[in-house]
C-alpha cells in the first residue's frame, strides 16, 4: 500500500469512528435528523457545500443528513478547534480544514487543494453563528474557490440544531450557555440545487445571490410547523422577524463579528 492510499484508509477509519460517536449522541439525545434534496450533492468529484450556521454541532447534523451520498465532507472549521486536547490529530486526520478568520488565505489554499482531488468540502460562510438567526454576512471564499476550481456548489441549511446548544449572552452569573438536553428534538438540513461560478463571474454579486438562496432556504425551515413557537412561547431561538425572540440583525451586529472582507447582507429582513 502506498503512502497515499494509506493516509486515505486511515483518514476514513477515523471518520468512521467519529461518526459512529455522534450516532450514540444522537440516539441518547433521542434526535431526529432530517435531510432533503440529499441528491443534489454528487456521488464524485469535487464540490463545495456552503451551509448555515446556527449551533456549535452543526457539522455533525450536515454529514448525518448527506450520508446516503456515500462522501465524508471535509469542514472548514474555526482553528481553535485544534487546540483542544486528544481532537487535533483526529480533525487533521480525517482532512477538516483549520480557519482562522483573521488570516483565512492559508485555509482557502487547503481547501482548494482538496477540491482539485476530487473532495467534498463543506465550509460555513458566515465565519460563525448568527445570533440573529437569519444569514449574516457570507465571506466570498465560497465563490473565490468555486470559480478557480469549477466545482459546483451546494447551498445547504441548518435549523433545529441552535435549540441543542448554541451562541447566547452569560447568565447572571456570567455562565456562557451550555448545550441543552433535552430529549426528542427534530433538525431538519436541507440541500439546495447546485450552483456555479462563471469564470470571471463577480465574487460580490455570486455571494450576494447565495446569501439570498440561503436564506429561502433557511426560512423555509424555519416556518415547518414543528419550529414555529406556539402562541404566547417566549421563543428566544426563533428569529424575530417571523415571529420568535430572537435578537433582531440590529441589536445582533454588537455579536456577530465578521472580518471585514464579509459581503453586507441585501438579502432577508432589513
Amino acid at each position: 500500500m502506498d503512502r497515499t492510499s494509506d493516509s486515505t484508509v486511515r483518514a476514513e477509519r477515523t471518520y468512521r469512528a467519529a461518526l459512529r460517536i455522534g450516532r450514540v449522541g444522537l440516539r441518547a439525545l433521542d434526535l431526529t435528523v432530517t435531510g432533503t434534496g440529499a441528491e443534489h450533492v454528487p456521488r464524485t468529484g469535487p464540490v463545495v457545500l456552503a451551509a448555515t450556521h446556527v449551533s456549535y454541532p452543526d457539522f455533525l447534523f450536515v454529514q448525518g443528513a448527506v450520508r446516503s451520498s456515500g462522501r465524508f465532507l471535509r469542514f472548514m472549521t474555526r482553528h481553535d478547534v485544534w487546540n483542544v486536547p486528544g481532537v487535533a490529530q483526529a480533525m487533521t486526520r480525517m482532512r477538516h480544514v483549520p480557519v482562522d478568520r483573521q488570516a483565512p488565505a492559508g485555509a482557502y489554499v487547503a481547501a482548494r487543494r482538496l477540491l482539485r482531488e476530487g473532495e467534498a468540502v463543506c465550509a460555513f460562510p458566515e465565519a460563525g453563528i448568527s445570533w440573529s438567526y437569519t444569514v449574516r454576512s457570507l465571506m466570498p471564499g465560497v465563490a473565490g474557490l468555486a470559480r478557480e476550481t469549477g466545482a459546483p456548489v451546494v447551498p445547504v441549511a441548518i435549523w433545529g440544531s441552535q435549540r441543542v446548544w448554541s451562541v447566547g449572552l452569560p447568565d447572571e452569573r456570567g455562565r456562557k450557555p451550555r448545550p441543552d438536553l433535552t430529549r426528542g428534538r427534530r433538525i431538519d438540513v436541507s440541500f439546495g440545487e447546485p450552483m456555479t461560478v462563471a469564470p470571471g463571474e463577480d465574487l460580490t454579486a455570486w455571494t450576494r445571490r447565495l446569501g439570498a438562496v440561503l436564506t429561502s432556504q433557511l426560512e423555509e425551515l424555519q416556518q415547518l410547523p414543528h419550529h414555529v413557537p406556539t402562541p404566547g412561547e417566549h421563543a428566544p431561538w426563533h428569529p424575530a422577524h417571523l415571529g420568535g425572540h430572537a435578537p433582531t440583525r440590529t441589536e445582533a451586529d454588537p455579536y456577530d463579528v465578521v472580518p471585514r472582507s464579509a459581503v453586507r447582507p441585501t438579502w432577508g429582513p432589513s
